[in-house]
């Protein structure tokens, strides 16, 4: 239990010194993703041969003064190895994922075969395994920083991602944990913290971009004797991991900025709302409560003052909606996810009808470096309105996926190209949907558009939560409108008539646009039906439902054209609309396509070119697939 500022700067320079003593550091991604591809029996395979070899090593940091019982072959009077469950690399594709320091050497797509050898020639001898190494147009990355996927990022979030171990307070000290909440209770004023974070002018990840200090402020002139801060962890966006792999890898750190913003705002009971579908994060983050319970850094009258703060965490049951602030709070309250009308906005009556501040995971975590290092050097990274980095879980069609953090400002064409490696295969870059189900679809014009709020907020785009969906051009923009307006369909709470009644509208004509069937006027009624739902939907992902479909209908109108006109789907890949045909030149007559087809659609003389009948082709693809002569196309 650490009882005053001393003890805590005592403990941290002692774990900074354990930490360093370490020789070599053995950084086992436990990540979500490389977990799921059996990264734990990795990590617990290098400890048993380590053991087996009489290599030291520690599984736990921990000080000469300690008892070593919980701990593996920790002699504290050896430099051991260490072997960590570490955060989320960001190169998820290529997990599971193994980092050794102090060489730097990042190996990918390990398996519990290759441990041997990892022991062998890099514990044991300092020589790099250039088998697991990475490698792209025939070079070979051995070491992480080498790697172009990493070279244009700005790691500052998630900076101890996969490099402390996610399960360890002991080694966020280590690493200056909890040094800007210190300086926050010892030197600063409530107002002094709220005017660093407002000078920096962080603006929430969550999506709408509100300047963070001034929501804190708001919260702090309320004369209410009970406040709360609330943790928006939900991320419901499809394909977005930004804010679980922060709660995996570096709880303490978003905890921390949780204990800043209290402090400053006359808090003393928070809730950290994450969806139940994140059981990893739920688990490090009760560890990490718990842990800081245990240092004093949590409870009553921390560190010897008056400040005392308690934590709750709350899982939701996975609705959408409850990403939306007053549903969120409804839900932890035990009452349905459903979204309220405002004012009063939640700074006034938030959770439990109390002032409330309520930021995401992303946010808060960026506070404990404002603290330490100043806003002017937050504000020296990125532009002006948008300053500091923004993570993206980039997917899609791109030969680099997995978890990103660069400067606001880059622009696509850097984040699409230079960290995500371009296109996958042979296909042509068409579009990036940025900002999941209540984002839009950006084009080749805007690759060189950087990468802030104010930016895409004049292209009828939005960051949100910081999904990036990249698409190639065997993409059929139209099925991808559909989808995202389904996903959202599916999500409403149904609370008002715009959005429950508006987007089922919506997916209908979408659906039977996809399948054939679409009409004249279909294009200007879905526009219609966005401009509707839009002005009038009660909340904020409501009113941004319409966003997909609205930017593919600016940017592809001619694709929704063909699919309505020609009945064709210019991407062939909507199935009810693909024109399968032979092609002559290519034929040889040799009637495999025919004997295969189900309805007998395709006829013709042997050795001369056989055709297909459209009205009977119910589009199955088994001729393509038995043509020996690839001479049937789709």
């Amino acid at each position: 239990m650490l009882t005053d500022r001393s003890s805590l700067r005592k403990v941290r320079a002692a774990y900074e010194t354990a930490l360093n003593a370490e020789k070599k550091k053995i950084l086992v991604c436990a990540g979500t993703g490389c977990v799921s591809s059996g990264s734990m029996a990795i990590y617990e395979e290098l400890i048993s041969l380590m053991n087996k070899q009489n290599i030291v090593c520690s599984v736990e940091l921990r000080l000469e003064s300690e008892s070593d019982n919980e701990t593996v072959n920790l002699h504290p009077a050896v430099n051991p190895i260490g072997v960590k469950r570490s955060g989320c690399h960001g190169f998820c594709e290529m997990g599971p994922l193994i980092l050794i320091e102090p060489e730097g050497f990042l190996y990918t797509k390990v398996q519990l075969a290759d441990c041997k050898e990892i022991i062998e020639q890099t514990i044991c001898k300092g020589i790099a395994v250039e088998r697991l190494s990475y490698r792209k147009n025939g070079n070979t990355y051995p070491k992480r920083n080498e790697i172009p996927f990493y070279g244009k990022q700005t790691r500052l979030v998630l900076e101890h991602c996969g490099q402390i171990d996610a399960t360890s307070i002991r080694e966020y000290f280590a690493v200056g944990g909890y040094q800007a909440f210190e300086k926050a209770l010892f030197d600063m004023s409530a107002g002094q913290i709220i005017d660093e974070i407002s000078e920096s002018n962080l603006r929430g990840r969550g999506g709408g971009g509100f300047p963070a200090g001034r929501k804190w402020s708001q919260v702090k002139r309320q004369t209410e004797g009970q406040k709360y801060i609330v943790c928006n962890g939900d991320e419901g966006d499809p394909g977005a991991f930004m804010d679980r792999s922060v709660m995996e890898g570096d709880p303490h750190r978003m905890i921390e900025g949780m204990l800043i913003g209290a402090l400053a705002c006359g808090v003393s009971e928070g809730y950290i709302y994450v969806r139940a579908e994140y059981p990893l994060a739920v688990s490090r983050l009760m560890t990490a409560i718990e842990q800081a319970k245990e240092y004093g850094l949590i409870g009553e009258r921390i560190l010897g003052t008056a400040f005392s703060f308690d934590l709750h965490i709350n899982r939701g049951a996975g609705a959408f909606v409850c990403g939306e602030g007053s549903a969120l709070t409804a839900s932890i309250e035990g009452k349905r996810g459903m979204p309220r009308v405002k004012p009063p906005r939640t700074v006034e009556q938030g959770l439990f009808e109390k002032p409330t501040v309520l930021n995401n995971v992303e946010t808060f975590a960026n506070v404990p470096l404002i603290i330490n290092r100043g806003a002017a050097w937050y504000k020296s990274i990125g532009p002006a309105n948008s300053p500091g980095t923004k993570a993206f879980a980039l997917t899609g069609n791109i030969e680099n996926t997995g978890l990103i953090e660069v400067p606001m400002g880059t622009t696509l064409r850097e984040i699409i190209f230079d960290v995500g490696g371009g296109m996958k295969g042979n296909g042509e870059f068409k579009a990036v949907q940025i900002g999941g189900p209540s984002g839009g679809c950006l084009t080749a014009e805007h690759l060189d558009l950087p990468v802030d709020f104010d930016s895409l907020k004049k292209v009828g785009a939005m960051i949100g939560s910081g999904g990036l969906v990249v698409m190639d051009d065997q993409t059929c923009m139209v099925e991808i409108a559909r989808f995202f307006m389904n996903f959202t369909q599916n999500e409403s709470c149904g609370k008002c008539v715009p959005c429950r009644e508006g987007t089922k509208r919506m997916l209908a004509i979408l659906e039977r646009i996809v399948a054939g069937e679409g009409r004249e006027e279909d294009i200007d009624l879905l526009l219609e039906l966005a401009d509707t739902i839009s002005e009038t939907a009660l909340c904020g992902l409501g009113k941004t439902a319409p966003f997909p479909v609205v930017s593919t209908i600016r940017s592809f109108r001619g694709e929704y054209e063909a699919h309505i006109h020609e009945k064709h789907c210019p991407a062939g890949s909507c199935r009810k609309l693909k024109r399968i045909y032979i092609k002559a030149e290519k034929c040889k007559g040799c009637s495999k396509c025919s004997r295969v087809c189900p309805v007998g659609a395709i006829s013709g003389k042997i050795k001369e070119p056989f055709a297909i009948d459209t009205a009977k082709c119910i589009k199955c693809e088994a001729c393509i697939e038995a043509c020996p002569f690839k001479a049937i196309a789709g």
